[in-house]
């Protein structure tokens, strides 16, 4: 369809097969990203799941990093699941050495918060602006939110700990919703990537 927004998923490292299903079944055409020119073609950008540091130091080795923050900056609308939402963080309690974050959310992450890989779960999550019942949220190794400031939007908490944020065009969330085969999380980022590409073109 004519109106389907163009989707990047960064596939430098992480579950980038999953999201490129989901957005897709979300009415998104889906595309990798690797390059900065395959980065200045799509309208928006999902940051996957996988180890956040090996994605800031891939994203910085592939000259990505400069260019992801000044096209977040103008406001490209982003989604980060897991260590994307670390990538999304303006800051990280607990960094790697050498670790960077694009930024675009007010907030302050703790990587692996809910444990190790084996610590491993999934939970319902009501997430705002998702209609029906609550998203089974997959947590794997997954971070929390520790604070948030003014400007950001707390979307879902789980045991007490916020698990999903929006500030303006940048979303994320803990959990990995491509994981499960509902695509709702997926379509509320379709959306706002279609409003916002509409909002350009006038």
């Amino acid at each position: 369809m004519s109106d389907a927004p163009v989707v990047g998923v960064l596939a430098l490292q992480g579950d980038v097969r999953e999201h490129l299903v989901a957005l897709a079944a979300a009415g998104a055409m889906a595309r990798e990203v690797r390059r900065p020119g395959e980065l200045a073609e799509v309208d928006g950008l999902v940051i996957p799941g996988g180890e956040s540091t090996t994605i800031s130091k891939l994203a910085v080795l592939f000259g990505l990093m400069e260019p992801l923050r000044a096209r977040v900056r103008d406001g490209m609308p982003v989604y980060g699941t897991c260590a994307g939402m670390i990538m999304l963080a303006d800051k990280i309690l607990d960094p790697r050495s050498g670790q960077e974050t694009v930024g675009g959310i007010d907030m302050i992450v703790r990587r692996n918060a809910f444990g190790r890989q084996n610590e491993s779960f999934e939970a319902a999550v009501d997430v705002a602006g998702v209609a029906g019942d609550p998203v089974e949220g997959v947590f794997i190794r997954a971070p929390w939110v520790e604070s948030v400031g003014a400007r950001a939007e707390v979307l879902a908490e789980h045991g007490g700990h916020i698990v999903a944020v929006r500030q303006g065009n940048a979303l994320a969330t803990s959990f990995h919703p491509e994981l499960t085969g509902d695509h709702r999380v997926h379509a509320l980022f379709v959306d706002m990537t279609r409003a916002n590409r509409t909002a350009e073109s006038l």
